[in-house]
């Protein structure tokens, strides 16, 4: 086995991973995971309607 052949596996072997991840991020059933933790930033947030109503009411005292 030389050099070339290992390279070549090696490549095939990286793709198959790559194609891997690739259907796995996209599949959806962990579309509502990601939502989840994309939505995790927001979470310690008060709600936007009352920080909105408090808002108005604070402009028009």
């Amino acid at each position: 086995m030389d050099i070339g052949t290992l390279r070549g596996l090696g490549t095939a072997v990286v793709l198959i991973a790559f194609v891997g991840l690739i259907l796995w991020a996209f599949s959806s059933r962990r579309k509502s995971e990601f939502d989840e933790a994309a939505n995790l930033p927001f979470a310690d947030e008060p709600d936007a309607a009352a920080r909105d109503e408090k808002a108005s009411r604070s402009k028009s005292e």
